[in-house]
């Protein structure tokens, strides 16, 4: 036998594509060829595979060896391939039948020594192998259990590249994995925690329950980032397709945790201010992977003391944000990754940033400016909520008698409006008040006039523009789903544009 042929998949964003992988035999000076657009990682492979081979009892063929992968329009990133590679060489030796590679998917990066390590992207790889039609899949015995996660294929863990030999040559056989009980996750922050600052709380609250975006600001000790942390919280648990969608996400990433490999919580990313404007959307130098923004899909993304952030690259949110998705384009190809995440900012009132708020404040007015001055107008105007925190009295920290409400009771109240708004919004394609576009909030679900006179008025005095009245009425409706209305009231506008334009006021 002189060329053989087995399979191994490659990513595009989030998304898997199969690569057939064919080795074919020569006479000639013995050597190695490598087509098919492999990078730098790929073609150091053949390397591995040489030493892996040899180092598991094995020989490598002393003969021109031509190594394609196809598609050969398609880049081919990453040391997945190492297995698959080292397979399709051994079947075109003559080592193992070529029937046992043919139909076969390999995923794994090969160690010198033939161990068989860990990868990124085992679970949208092999959701793409399934819908090739391919049923049996090979996967390093670190990611059994994500690869377990897709019905109606076959995993195969292996330790180690003898094993794959013993099982080819049907010496011993790799037994299917069978995942064990999944363990529950952690329990998060709770909202119980925050004290004194039934403003926020009902911010949060709000938030939570129509998907708005929300801006919290206030002095250093008043909550914000309390509020941040405790906002998936109050959030449902995601679904099963959700599930799948952010686990993929976060496995391409290589946040995925060993010990959970289903994500099954809404997920939280705070980087760091001085986060570059790959690491906070996606992108690199190589490989296309996601940021920040992307990895808080169906989840939320905070931004501390987001001033701080370069301006340039807080606007780079815009766009995605309205979108739910970010593409993002290279020399090599482009990739697009789903990113519907809620946003929430938080800031300092000034640069000294006294705990006691403005009273002891030493900042001018034009440093203030300044200072919020580096959060653009139009990033703010898509953000639904805003709120100030005051400082939080030695009353309400010490001497409060009422307990705050436990983040069980406040996301028991979230699922119920989310219900209502989903049993509204049925047929249209949302599920959400935060995603509802405005054209559709004047033609089907219409505020009464009578109600919305408030915002009406702030409208025509330029206080608010057309897209900020537009997200006053989403909140308005939110907040109608809370308290179990049918329409919203004056009450709930009232609210609504209160929360919109506090930092306005300010």
């Amino acid at each position: 036998m002189t060329l053989a042929r087995t399979w191994s998949v490659g990513l595009v964003g989030v998304h898997g594509a199969m690569v057939e992988v064919e080795v074919d035999m020569a006479a000639g000076m013995p050597g190695v060829v490598l087509v098919g657009l492999p990078d730098t990682v790929v073609r150091q492979s053949v390397d591995r595979v040489r030493a892996a081979v040899a180092n598991a009892g094995a020989s490598w063929p002393l003969r021109r060896v031509t190594i394609g992968l196809s598609p050969a329009s398609m880049p081919k990133q990453g040391s997945g391939f190492d297995l698959a590679l080292a397979a399709g060489v051994l079947a075109a030796a003559d080592a193992v039948p070529a029937a046992e590679v043919a139909d076969l998917v390999l995923l794994g990066e090969l160690g010198l020594d033939g161990t068989v390590r860990a990868v990124r992207g085992v679970l949208p790889a092999v959701l793409a192998a399934r819908r090739a039609g391919h049923r049996r899949v090979v996967v390093p015995v670190g990611n059994a259990d994500e690869a377990a996660l897709v019905d109606g294929v076959l995993v195969l863990p292996v330790g180690s590249l003898q094993d794959l030999l013993a099982h080819l040559t049907g010496r011993v056989r790799l037994q299917p994995h069978v995942p064990g009980p999944r363990p529950d996750p952690p329990p998060g922050p709770d909202l119980g925690d925050v004290v004194g600052q039934a403003v926020g709380r009902r911010a949060v609250e709000v938030a939570a329950a129509g998907g708005h975006h929300l801006f919290l600001a206030g002095p250093p000790g008043a909550g914000k980032t309390m509020l941040a942390e405790r906002l998936p919280g109050l959030l449902p648990p995601l679904d099963e397709p959700a599930a799948l969608e952010v686990t993929a996400i976060h496995s391409v990433a290589g946040t995925l945790p060993a010990e959970a490999p289903l994500v099954t919580r809404p997920p939280f990313e705070a980087p760091h201010h001085s986060a570059t404007m790959a690491a906070l959307v996606g992108g690199g130098s190589g490989q296309i992977r996601p940021g920040a923004l992307c990895r808080a899909h169906r989840g939320v993304l905070f931004l501390d003391e987001s001033p701080e952030f370069p301006r340039a690259v807080l606007d780079t949110l815009r766009q995605p944000l309205e979108r739910g998705s970010v593409t993002i384009s290279r020399a090599s190809g482009s990739a697009t990754f789903p990113c519907r995440a809620q946003l929430v900012l938080a800031a300092n009132p000034c640069p000294c940033a006294s705990a006691a708020g403005d009273t002891a404040c030493t900042c001018s007015a034009h440093e203030r400016r300044r200072y919020q001055a580096r959060l653009s107008g139009p990033l703010l105007d898509r953000i639904d909520l805003r709120v100030d925190l005051p400082p939080v009295t030695r009353a309400a920290w010490l001497d409060g008698v009422d307990l705050p409400e436990p983040s069980a009771v406040v996301a028991a109240r979230v699922a119920e409006a989310r219900a209502a708004a989903a049993e509204r919004l049925r047929g249209s394609g949302l599920t959400l008040n935060g995603q509802v576009p405005g054209r559709l909030l004047r033609e089907r679900w219409v505020v009464p006039r009578s109600a919305s006179r408030l915002a009406e008025r702030a409208l025509e005095r330029g206080v608010l523009s057309v897209r900020g009245f537009d997200r006053v009425l989403r909140v308005a409706w939110t907040m109608s789903d809370l308290a179990g209305l049918a329409v919203p009231g004056a009450e709930q506008v009232a609210e609504a544009l209160g929360m919109r334009l506090q930092r306005a006021a300010a």
